[in-house]
C-alpha cells in the first residue's frame, strides 16, 4: 500500500519502504515506480501507458520521501535543481557508536568498487573519486544509540552510509559498511526524512516530511526535526 505524501498535477512523493526499490535493477522485483504508475492509472483512469519520471533514488535499505515528476516539463525542472543544489535534502540515521563531534562537516573523496557495489573513501583526491560534503548534528543518545540528522551537499553513491563509516559510525543494520549486526525486518536505519525546494510548476515554496519508521528504536527518541 502506497503511502502518499504530496501529489498535484505535475509531482507526487512517496514514502519509500526498506524493502522498496526505486527503479529496477538486476532482482527483477516490483519497483516504487511501477507502483506510483499503477496508483496513477487506476485513480485517474488514464489509458495506456502513463509518464513517470525519476527524479532522484534511495538506496534499496533506506526509508523515506521520494519524489517522482508527472509531467516532463516537472521532470526537467527538477533535474536541473538537482544540477544546481537547490533541492535541500535532510535525513536521520541511528548509528551504533557516538560521532566525534557534536556537529560536524565531512569533506571526502568518493569512488567505487563496482564489482562489490561499494563506495570507497579516502580523505584525499585520488584519480576517479570525486568530492562529497555533508553535515550532521547530533540530536540525541540512548541505549547505546544514537540519532544524528545529516544534510547532503553532494549525491554520491551510498554517500552518507560511507562517509558516516568513515568516521567510526556506521549505520544501524548497515552491514555493508561495518555495522556490527542486522536488524530485525531488514533495511538499515537510515530515513530521508524531509525534502525542500521550488515547485517546478507552481513556483511555491514546498517541504515534504515522510512519517518514521515503524521499527521501535526510531520512537526512543521524541524526534521533532
Amino acid at each position: 500500500m502506497l503511502d502518499i505524501l504530496y501529489e498535484d498535477n505535475h509531482i507526487i512523493a512517496v514514502n519509500k519502504t526498506n524493502s522498496d526499490i526505486v527503479q529496477s535493477d538486476k532482482t527483477g522485483d516490483k519497483t516504487l515506480a511501477d507502483e506510483v504508475k499503477a496508483y496513477i492509472k487506476e485513480k485517474y483512469n488514464k489509458p495506456g501507458d502513463v509518464f513517470l519520471g525519476i527524479v532522484h533514488r534511495l538506496d534499496r535499505p533506506v526509508s523515506g520521501v521520494v519524489i517522482f515528476a508527472r509531467t516532463s516539463k516537472a521532470l526537467s525542472r527538477l533535474n536541473q535543481m538537482f544540477v544546481d543544489k537547490t533541492i535541500k535534502k535532510t535525513y536521520l540515521a541511528i548509528t551504533q557508536n557516538r560521532p566525534p563531534q557534536v556537529e560536524e562537516e565531512l569533506h571526502h573523496y568518493m569512488g567505487k568498487n563496482e564489482e562489490k557495489n561499494r563506495a570507497l573513501v579516502s580523505i584525499s583526491p585520488r584519480s576517479g573519486y570525486k568530492e562529497a560534503i555533508l553535515s550532521y548534528k547530533l540530536l540525541a543518545s540512548a541505549e547505546n544509540i544514537n540519532l544524528l540528522k545529516i544534510s547532503l551537499k553532494t549525491g554520491r553513491h551510498h554517500q552518507i552510509r560511507a562517509q558516516l563509516s568513515r568516521i567510526g559510525c556506521p549505520i544501524r543494520g548497515d552491514l555493508k559498511y561495518g555495522a556490527k549486526r542486522s536488524i530485525e525486518g531488514g533495511g538499515i536505519n537510515l530515513h530521508a526524512r524531509s525534502i525542500e525546494f521550488i515547485h517546478p510548476v507552481k513556483n511555491e515554496p514546498i517541504k515534504i516530511i515522510a512519517p518514521l519508521p515503524s521499527d521501535r528504536v526510531w520512537h526512543v527518541f521524541d524526534i521533532n526535526e
